[in-house]
């Protein structure tokens, strides 16, 4: 599928097919709940030390089980098809996945030589809008804050037979100049029979 057709669908979706809440109740609600992550989730033997580490895991098992749902809305929203390589399952996630459900478009880039992971650069964030990370010392270098997208990624892609693994590289709201996610395939899932039944 040709990237300009891939950016229609994505615009197409957008607007006909999608209904729409605000995006700052979006924001306000997953703010309060990376906030309650880490009032909860504390490490042992420590008064009130949060564990970063343990949050963004839970943010990207949060995003996991989004993603093995929301892949079923976003095909029969999108009538996208399946895709024949690697890279058009980037453009799709770029141009469509993201339009449809947070009305951005990451730009992909740095692809490996072997074709098997890129990068995705966020020019906007709907999910950090108006967000400061705690300022204790330790949240602007542990913390990912939109770990949720990684998680959803994952989930998403193992529906459609696509085990792969995503990660933040880096985050403006930890300083750095862009907020990017490198996705890389692991391998893709054969169909499995089950065992015969002797």
């Amino acid at each position: 599928m040709a990237s300009s057709k891939v950016s229609r669908v994505g615009e197409e979706v957008w607007k006909s097919r999608i209904d729409k809440i605000n995006a700052e109740v979006v924001t306000l609600t997953y703010g309060t709940i990376v906030a309650q992550l880490c009032r909860d989730l504390i490490v042992p033997n420590t008064a009130s030390k949060t564990d970063y580490t343990a949050v963004n895991a839970e943010l990207d098992r949060m995003g996991y089980n989004m993603g093995l749902r929301l892949i079923e809305d976003f095909l029969a929203k999108s009538n996208t098809g399946q895709c024949t390589n690697f890279r058009e399952t980037a453009e799709i996630i770029s141009k469509v996945g993201f339009k449809v459900f947070m009305n951005i478009t990451p730009t992909v880039t740095n692809w490996s030589q072997d074709a098997k992971s890129f990068h995705l650069v966020f020019e906007e964030n709907p999910l950090a809008d108006f967000v400061e990370l705690p300022d204790d010392g330790r949240a602007q270098e542990e913390l990912w804050y939109s770990n949720i997208l990684c998680g959803v990624i994952r989930g998403a892609l193992e529906m459609v037979q696509m085990q792969a693994e995503a990660h933040f590289v880096s985050d403006v709201l930890r300083g750095n100049d862009t907020t990017e996610m490198r996705v890389t395939l692991v391998r893709f899932i054969e169909d499995e029979m089950p065992p015969d039944d002797e």
